[in-house]
């Protein structure tokens, strides 16, 4: 039997590339192409897929969640962003027949300057157009035509003829209805905001790829993609129908009996015709009177076949609808939030008296599994909302770690333990990261996690004007940090769905401006989440999920509107592990308030004997912190 490894895939995909036929959409002639770029995105551009839509983890090893992978005869590279450098280093397979590209350091070239720079001249370079969005497409064909280069679309995925018979199934989990009492809105209601947008820009279709985005206008969930509750579909508008793209067979009733009763009598085609279709409808249309609305991030290969009709490319309406909670969404997150502060402080206390009290091991693994327990036992649960990110010591350095069995080492009290995790509930997603060390941290320790705490006190505390955007803000988090040449690799904030994707477009906040970010505005629900880490050694990360608010001021300049932040997560902050002389009086009695309110919501819910350890934990960990008699406040 042949062993299917790393190497023996590189060489199949690479004996697959010199025998591809040369395409009318090529301006360069010659069988073969010189470089395939393999991403990790499905049709949808989702930034988590299904198992059968993971290429780039399949040729490449590495299973995070952002990438691109490049590869050439006599080369195979993959760029990732900081919060995957480490994990890709050790997950790339064979170490030795890939280069890491790390992106976002001053000295690491794109992927089109290094092609540029690495291609032998007039070289073909392939892709599939249904996994690259519009906008990537264009800049990379356009970047590599002026290097004297181009760029294709395959007419076959030739990662999916490698991976041949072992490439798993399509999924066809059954579709369920997210209630009214959750969703705060009608289907009919969302459509019908849609079709008043489409009417202000002068479209007349509405093409809509994205999987929360159609989730979300649908009130449906599904289980096709692991933490995500989306389902593989498409679904087009016009001023007249609504066009849903999907294996009919995989609704379930209750799912079309509320769509009909919120107002909505779909047409239903199958999920694979959406090319064909697209094709036929686009020929029916009137250049001069019809226009599509068909955003940029969605696959390139959708949009050549309306390459006759007038486009207008900006994100969808849904993206910001679904971003801005109503009334219903709002009180639902809140009341998840609780919760899932309920089981993750009895978790930490469990863990605490575990390591402090017992003999027992309690490993990464082991604890994830009881913090997934204690989840279980909240209302409304339905499962995870990613991996748990259960680390200790150099582990919480890997910015996204996840345990397996080889790697699961015990969680003790000589070392950080990094716990980032999170939940779906039916009425909202919840996501939180605590740092805590059970035992007695190194100043260096005690220093970067003070640190972080303060650059998420600062960024929490904010106040801004309406529609300011969240790349904006990212310095506030990164202040203390940089005043001591320190830093992190990864953005401070990103959306956060409702029972949706625990990341959500179009908003955020990092050093990166996001594009198509319409401004922070009441009702957002966004992350608050610094960290620093040193690798080999330690990883630190606090986040608190954010509720985007007016706020009260003594004046309104020019009437703008000012907001700031009311934070979700109601789990305390381990003071043992502060350094409290480096705060300011501001930043303490923030955290006593913040510890408070902590008491106050979640003291009524751990009543009763089942809950005496969580709620004597939960009592010692508020208690009220002040700062020594010195003046030394860095």
């Amino acid at each position: 039997m042949v062993k299917k490894d790393g190497l023996w895939k590189l060489t199949q995909l690479r004996a697959l590339m010199k025998n591809v036929q040369p395409s009318g959409w090529s301006l360069i002639r010659k069988k073969g192409i010189q470089a395939l770029i393999v991403t990790g995105e499905d049709a949808h551009q989702s930034e988590y897929s299904t198992e059968r839509d993971q290429r780039r983890c399949f040729i490449s090893g590495f299973r995070g969640s952002y990438g691109t992978v490049v590869i050439l005869h006599d080369a195979a590279l993959l760029w990732t962003d900081g919060r995957y450098y480490q994990q890709a280093m050790s997950e790339l397979d064979p170490p030795e027949a890939w280069t890491l590209m790390r992106e976002g350091l001053l000295d690491t070239p794109t992927i089109t300057a290094w092609l540029a720079t690495n291609l032998p001249p007039k070289s073909v370079v392939g892709a599939d157009a249904n996994l690259i969005s519009f906008t990537e497409w264009t800049r990379l064909q356009n970047s590599l035509i002026d290097a004297g280069h181009d760029l294709i679309p395959l007419s076959e995925n030739l990662v999916d003829k490698v991976w041949g018979d072992d490439q798993p199934a399509p999924i066809a989990n059954i579709v369920l209805p997210q209630l009214l009492r959750y969703s705060g809105r009608s289907a009919g209601d969302k459509i019908k905001a849609c079709r008043d947008a489409m009417r202000e820009n002068g479209t007349t279709i509405l093409v809509v790829t994205a999987l929360d985005a159609i989730a979300y206008l649908l009130n449906w969930r599904g289980s096709d993609i692991p933490f995500n509750p989306v389902f593989l579909a498409y679904v087009i508008l016009t001023l007249k129908d609504v066009h849903i793209f999907i294996d009919r067979s995989r609704l379930s009733q209750e799912a079309l009996e509320q769509l009909k009763n919120e107002g909505v009598d779909p047409i239903f085609h199958a999920y694979e015709d959406i090319h064909v279709y697209m094709k036929s409808f686009v020929q029916s249309c009137s250049f001069e009177k019809d226009k599509m609305w068909i955003s940029n991030k969605s696959s390139f290969a959708l949009h050549p076949d309306v390459a006759t009709i007038q486009k207008h490319t900006d994100i969808t309406p849904i993206s910001v609808m679904k971003s801005i909670k109503n009334v219903t969404e709002i009180v639902g997150m809140r009341a998840a939030h609780v919760r899932d502060s309920v089981a993750l402080v009895k978790y930490f206390a469990w863990l605490e008296d575990k390591i402090k009290n017992t003999n027992e091991l309690i490993t990464e693994i082991s604890g994830a599994t009881r913090l997934e327990q204690f989840r279980q036992e909240q209302a409304h649960f339905v499962g995870l909302s990613f991996t748990t990110i259960s680390s200790v010591g150099p582990h919480g350095a890997v910015i996204h770690y996840a345990p397996t069995a080889e790697t699961d080492v015990p969680i003790t009290d000589k070392e950080l333990y990094l716990c980032d995790s999170g939940a779906q509930y039916h009425d909202g997603t919840t996501d939180v990261t605590r740092t805590l060390h059970f035992g007695e941290p190194t100043s260096f320790e005690r220093e970067c996690f003070t640190r972080v705490f303060k650059g998420q006190c600062r960024l929490s505390t904010m106040v801004f004007p309406l529609k300011t955007k969240g790349n904006y803000l990212d310095t506030l988090a990164r202040e203390s940090l940089w005043g001591v040449g320190l830093d992190y690799l990864h953005g401070t904030g990103h959306g956060v769905g409702s029972y949706l994707n625990v990341h959500e477009e179009p908003i955020g906040i990092s050093w990166k401006p996001h594009p198509d970010d319409p401004g922070l505005q009441p009702g957002m629900f966004l992350s608050n989440e610094p960290g620093y880490y040193e690798d080999g050694k330690f990883g630190v990360r606090l986040e608190n999920v954010e509720l985007v608010v007016p706020a009260k001021t003594p004046y309104n300049h020019q009437n703008r509107g000012f907001l700031t932040f009311e934070t979700m997560t109601l789990v305390p902050i381990q003071t043992s592990l502060l350094d409290v002389s480096m705060l300011t009086d501001k930043e303490i009695e923030y955290l006593n308030n913040y510890h408070v309110k902590c008491l106050e919501v979640l003291k009524p819910l751990l009543q009763g004997p089942e809950n005496i350890q969580a709620l004597k934990w939960l009592e010692k960990q508020i208690l009220p912190i002040s700062r020594p008699n010195c003046n030394l406040v860095r």
